[in-house]
């Protein structure tokens, strides 16, 4: 008799939605619980080829911690395409701008680099106060 490793299809997932308080938690920390969260690997489904993630709601992301000098030392670079237009902005100056996009491009690193990867960033929710638009969804807290 064989016995056959079951394969979990977008059918099988059924996407449940989680909410996660960013107040005084650790960034790096945090987005690994987040990425976990929204690739599946908590479900015992998983398979690494198919979307079996939950949603994840993100709120009080302004009240996000960075350990050691990273407010001051960590970078983020982005290219505006023409010669010599590298902008680089700090984390602290981020933190203060858009504290959303500190907890985007963390988890955003931590995921697939493929159009799978693509489809589960989109299945995560930020905001910088204590609402949020999901309500009507039920999220249960993570």
């Amino acid at each position: 008799m064989k016995k056959y490793t079951y394969s979990a299809t977008q059918a099988d997932n059924k996407g449940k939605w989680y909410i996660v308080d960013a107040n005084g938690a650790v960034l790096g920390r945090l987005a690994s619980l987040i990425a976990s969260r929204l690739r599946g690997k908590h479900n015992p489904l998983f398979t690494p080829h198919v979307d079996t993630g939950d949603w994840v709601v993100v709120i009080n992301a302004d009240k996000i911690v960075l350990t050691g000098r990273k407010l001051d030392q960590k970078c983020y670079y982005r290219h505006s395409g023409y010669i010599g237009g590298l902008k680089t902005v700090t984390a602290k100056k981020l933190l203060e701008k858009k504290p959303e996009d500190l907890i985007r491009f963390a988890v955003k690193g931590m995921l697939p680099k493929n159009r799978l990867g693509s489809k589960l960033f989109k299945k995560l929710k930020v905001y910088t106060g204590d609402k949020h638009p999901h309500i009507a969804q039920q999220p249960e807290a993570a």
